[in-house]
């Protein structure tokens, strides 16, 4: 059975260069240019979300009936939760720059990288195989991780993924082998 999962991603709420890490920041542009993403994702059978306000918005605001899936949830911040990335580059330069290209590393007292992609890649392998089309509203990371599985690239890879607020990313899994596919 093939199952194709769109993520929408509900907003750029952890690109490096101006993030608040957090998953209640709202994105002003997010819910107002919701509704024509909307009319642009492909039929589905299933639709969940994560558990962040951002993900909550983005499905009210495209009037969609979602399912709440903690697996989904973004990164665990740790003590960085709140801050700005220029804060956190500011006053820990060091360990900004090693949770940016080491992905074990776990400056924070977080989640590292790889343990957010191990959690993701968990999740993937426990869908059903009769789901189908699926829709997932997700924190870029999220979004990040899918891609480093489905394509199977190394962690590493992670921070060169780019995840623009409400764009759709499509992958088909054929028993259990992901690629990316067009939406």
């Amino acid at each position: 059975m093939t199952i194709c999962l769109t993520l929408l991603c509900a907003t750029a709420g952890d690109d490096t260069s101006e993030a608040i890490f957090d998953d209640d920041a709202p994105n002003e542009r997010g819910p107002s240019e919701a509704g024509a993403t909307g009319t642009a994702l492909p039929r589905y059978s299933v639709a969940v979300r994560a558990p962040s306000t951002r993900c909550a918005r983005t499905a009210h605001a495209l009037a969609l009936k979602t399912t709440l899936e903690p697996a989904l949830r973004g990164f665990d911040y740790g003590k960085w939760h709140g801050r700005t990335a220029a804060e956190v580059a500011a006053t820990d330069p060091y360990g900004f720059s090693a949770w940016l290209t080491d992905p074990d590393a776990t400056p924070h007292g977080g989640e590292s990288v790889r343990q957010l992609c191990q959690r993701i890649t968990h999740w993937l392998n426990s869908l059903p195989p009769d789901m189908d089309r699926a829709l997932a509203i997700t924190e870029p990371a999220v979004t990040r991780a899918v891609l480093v599985h489905a394509l199977s690239a190394p962690v590493k890879a992670f921070w060169h993924l780019k995840v623009p607020l409400l764009s759709t990313v499509s992958v088909t899994s054929y028993a259990c082998r992901a690629r990316t596919c067009a939406a």
